[in-house]
């Protein structure tokens, strides 16, 4: 272990995409001796100029949960379980993810490590990813954007429908 100083900041969304992002926070984590701060941006479903306008506190009380047990069930499916030798921290901001991520990995001895989807049609660029453009023209820090993984529209569909405990049953009967 080297010792940087800095941390390892990780954005997170439950993306197949966040999820690889996550582990390779991990794996520079664990190379450098910093710790991984997993960081889950969210907003009112309806943008914050109409919370603005009528505003409820509890609604974003339910949405702040929502997002902290989305952040959990994501570090849960990336890791199995918080892995004991790396320090993991674990935040849930109000804001857009770009503005809350720059904000966040704002020292220079920073990671910021953010997961892309990959797109299957050349068309799709920048302009569709907010998170990416927003991180690209804000960071002060080192910047990763990881790529999820390339999968075929069926098997995008069969992983949405997939339970965690399938997943596992199927593993154990090929190796058993």
């Amino acid at each position: 272990m080297t010792g940087r100083a800095g941390r390892v900041v990780v954005g997170v969304s439950g993306s197949l995409a966040s999820l690889a992002a996550l582990r390779r926070g991990l794996a520079e984590a664990r190379a450098t001796g910093r710790p991984l701060l997993a960081v889950m941006a969210w907003e009112p479903p309806e943008g914050e100029a109409l919370y603005r306008a009528r505003p409820e506190s509890s609604w974003a009380g339910l949405w702040a949960e929502d997002a902290a047990r989305r952040l959990d069930r994501a570090l849960d499916d990336a890791f199995g379980g918080l892995p004991p030798e790396v320090r993991i921290e674990r935040r849930v901001l109000r804001g857009t993810p770009g503005t809350v991520l720059c904000a966040v990995a704002s020292g220079a001895a920073d990671l910021l490590l953010v997961g892309a989807a990959r797109s299957s049609r050349s068309s799709m660029g920048v302009h569709r990813r907010p998170v990416q453009r927003a991180v690209l023209a804000g960071a002060v820090c080192d910047l990763v954007i990881i790529g999820g993984p390339r999968l075929l529209p069926r098997e995008a569909r069969l992983l949405r429908r997939c339970r965690r405990r399938d997943v596992r049953l199927t593993a154990r009967r090929e190796h058993g």
